[in-house]
């Protein structure tokens, strides 16, 4: 093959949200850019994760809906639904926005390789076509190599992912059948977002988490509102709860498990989704050979994603926590920025939102209200409550409530909270403040139009004060 077709400015191993973003911003600096992607482009986000699943959720959240529809004077006679087109939807979905990558690639003038990259030695990617092989059927010579190779499910020990009765979210998202019962084992956003959809579809759900609540990142208000819905739609929840094994050799599943004072119950089901987490995707890609320091599973690298080795670089799920796409991807923009010498800022990771899309949904960023007083802050909370909200009211969701915690010397808005309808919409602005550094005075002083769920953000800024006008 001729030199130019091998040769790059930067060859990026792993076409997610990490690798496929920071390709598009080193084509838009100049650089000649190749991607190694053995999977369709766009990742576990695109296809397996983000995109995919809050399709399925958008599923339940309708089926629900109208099944409620009484409430708003609509009458729905025999409601049912056809599972295997809710599964095809997400499919469909999931398809079209992979292929609006690959019209990115082509409009940026992006190479696209199919095959397994591993480094063989520096500035050098080898093609395989197996994973196995030990011959790559071409090498790729690049100034930079990013690594992005993403994250795979994690089990606990002793347990393998077996596909048919214990579960990753591969399979969760594309079951043939709903399952009459399923043991959700880890209630973190994974767990809670599949336990929300089976449940809404007929599956009798149990979450089994070992820290006190579920959504444990979570600040401990927000998460009672949803522990709370979810007991009230049937799900059954063990906190604190640990588990001790697993046993497949039944007509179902049976987790053995232990709470707070060791006492061990058996749980059963037909089947188990394992969601305690993913690890990253460090093994077979050739950091060995070229000497990249790994610690505890993920790669080391410095601000902007240097590892330390010159020349190669790591961005997204295999650096570790936080593993969420829209981090990744900004990391692979400030690694390319860094990589042409254009200006760029280190990502302030205290920034970052999280989402979880069940119903209601979560959404945060910043300190929780617990982590804000054990840092030595002097608060001041403010919360509004969306049972009281004209928009809410109006559109009959009102779960949940707003809720701000300000630096009670300077105004600074240290975190912010919200669950209930929209919450990983409105996150945004006060994203947006938070990283202005803004106060309460500018929240409130911020004319929001009415009547929307974004009031509540200004009225909860405002009860922190002993100004809210609506409660």
């Amino acid at each position: 093959m001729a030199e130019s077709k091998t040769n790059f400015d930067v060859v990026i191993v792993g076409g997610g949200p990490g690798g496929y973003v920071a390709a598009i911003r080193a084509s838009q600096l100049g650089m000649k850019v190749a991607v190694v992607e053995r999977d369709k482009l766009g990742g576990i986000c695109l296809n397996w994760g983000c995109i995919p699943t809050k399709a399925l959720l958008r599923n339940a959240e309708l089926y629900n809906l109208m099944n409620n529809a009484e409430e708003f004077g609509i009458t729905v006679k025999d409601l049912s639904f056809d599972f295997e087109k809710v599964i095809k939807r997400s499919r469909k979905i999931s398809e079209r926005i992979s292929k609006g990558v690959e019209f990115l690639f082509k409009k940026n003038k992006i190479e696209h390789i199919s095959g397994f990259g591993k480094i063989n030695e520096k500035g050098k990617v080898g093609i395989y076509k197996k994973k196995e092989d030990k011959k790559p059927e071409k090498t790729l010579t690049a100034k930079h190599i990013i690594i992005s190779t993403g994250a795979r499910p994690r089990s606990i020990p002793d347990v393998d992912i077996d596909g048919k009765k214990i579960l990753s979210y591969f399979e969760a998202m594309v079951p043939k059948e709903v399952p009459k019962s399923m043991i959700v084992i880890g209630a973190g956003a994974i767990g809670v977002e599949f336990a929300y959809f089976y449940n809404a579809f007929g599956t009798k759900v149990t979450l089994v988490e070992m820290m006190p609540t579920i959504l444990p990142v979570e600040d401990k208000e927000v998460t009672k509102v949803v522990a709370d819905k979810f007991k009230k739609s049937g799900m059954d929840i063990h906190t604190e709860t640990k588990v001790e094994k697993i046993d497949t050799s039944g007509k179902g599943v049976k987790v053995t498990v232990s709470g707070k004072d060791g006492k061990k119950q058996d749980l059963k089901a037909d089947v188990a989704l394992m969601a305690i987490g993913v690890q990253g995707n460090i093994v077979d890609i050739g950091l060995d050979k070229v000497g990249v320091k790994t610690e505890k599973g993920h790669i080391k690298v410095d601000e902007y994603y240097r590892t330390n080795v010159d020349g190669i670089y790591a961005i997204g799920d295999v650096i570790g926590a936080p593993w969420l796409a829209h981090v990744a991807s900004h990391e692979g923009i400030v690694c390319v920025e860094k990589i042409a010498d254009a200006e760029t800022h280190p990502i302030n990771y205290d920034n970052i939102p999280g989402c979880t899309y069940c119903q209601p949904q979560v959404a945060s960023i910043g300190l929780t209200e617990d982590q804000a007083k054990e840092k030595g802050y002097a608060i001041k909370v403010g919360r509004y409550p969306f049972r009281v909200h004209g928009k809410a009211i109006a559109a009959g969701e009102t779960d949940g409530f707003v809720k701000l915690i300000f630096d009670s010397k300077y105004g600074e808005l240290l975190g912010a909270h919200i669950v209930g309808s929209e919450a990983t919409e409105l996150i945004a602005e006060l994203g947006m403040a938070k990283t202005l550094e803004a106060t309460k005075e500018e929240i409130v002083r911020t004319v929001h139009a009415h009547p929307t769920l974004a009031e509540a953000i200004m009225e909860a800024a405002g009860d922190a004060y002993g100004e809210s006008i609506h409660t």
